[in-house]
């Protein structure tokens, strides 16, 4: 029996299984949609796509350089002990990989990459991870930088992967350094990595909000407006420390005492050559993921009831 693209993805829709296995279940049963639905529950992709609605909020983020690539990524499941499943933590390593070999463009590029080492695509073995561990599993998200030199910092097992990308010159080894820079990050999440990447129409807002509650303050309001605007220049000043990366004081102030880009000229100078922040990436596990909320009394209660 002939199947045409509408049953695919009618098939599709039905199972949730991606589309290359719908067309090779539909093949397998000459257009039969009842037998390929049967096909795919037989080789378990059926229940792997019902576990796919099921809310992957916890999970593992990790951050590595591999040949000499740095490679950060986000892979979630549903719970945090199987975060820390080893063949979990295997699979996640395994998408870095793949992420380090191919440079992919974006996730749906990444997917249908050959998973690290095997004939699978990355899709694929993501399935099989979750007939294997028995939960909704999800590649989230993932960057790289392909030149510089990156140092990884992984926080809390994985709740927090950061990748710090630097320039650095006269051969010395920043990994410390970098890993300084990365718990800065890793910890206060600064908005943006130097002061000039901060924009006109955020300075703008900021100053305005300023301003409004210099006017409800009566000590303030009572002052010249050329005073106030001087004020404000002053609090400006205090934003880009609080919300700026290379601005912000070093948080290890047991090691230096001043800004972390201050920190990380003298430390490259200690070590005979110099060191550019050029970029990072923070990734938290979970991060803007609407989790479920469980109500265990009102679960068993409606158990009772039944």
């Amino acid at each position: 029996m002939a199947f045409t693209a509408a049953d695919v993805k009618n098939l599709r829709e039905m199972t949730g299984v991606g589309m290359m296995d719908c067309k090779k279940a539909l093949t397998e049963s000459d257009g039969d949609v009842d037998k390929a639905i049967e096909y795919l529950r037989e080789k378990g992709l059926a229940a792997s796509a019902k576990k796919a609605g099921r809310i992957a909020a916890e999970g593992m983020a990790y951050a590595a350089v591999i040949d000499g690539m740095g490679v950060v990524v986000e892979v979630n499941a549903e719970t945090d002990f199987v975060g820390k499943n080893e063949k979990f933590v295997d699979f996640v390593k395994g998408v870095a990989a793949t992420v380090a070999a191919n440079k992919p463009t974006d996730l749906d590029a990444l997917m249908a990459c050959k998973y690290n080492g095997t004939d699978r695509t990355v899709t694929e073995q993501q399935q099989e991870m979750v007939l294997v561990i028995g939960e909704n599993i999800k590649v989230r998200r993932f960057a790289f930088f392909a030149d510089g030199v990156s140092v990884p910092y992984i926080h809390a097992g994985g709740k927090i992967g950061v990748l710090v990308n630097l320039e650095v010159s006269g051969g010395i080894d920043v990994s410390e350094i970098g890993k300084d820079v990365a718990m800065q990050i890793a910890a206060l999440n600064p908005r943006f990595w130097d002061k000039s990447q901060v924009t006109q129409d955020v300075l703008d807002e900021e100053k305005k909000i300023m301003m409004v509650q210099m006017e409800n303050d009566p000590k303030m309001a009572s002052k010249p407006e050329a005073v106030r605007e001087k004020i404000v220049m002053g609090k400006l000043n205090k934003f880009y420390s609080e919300n700026c990366l290379l601005q912000q004081d070093f948080v290890r102030s047991d090691v230096f005492a001043g800004t972390v880009e201050a920190y990380m000229a003298s430390a490259a100078k200690a070590l005979g050559g110099t060191v550019t922040f050029k970029d990072a990436v923070r990734f938290e596990k979970g991060e803007g993921i609407e989790k479920k909320q469980e109500n265990f009394a009102a679960e068993i209660a409606s158990m009772v009831k039944g």
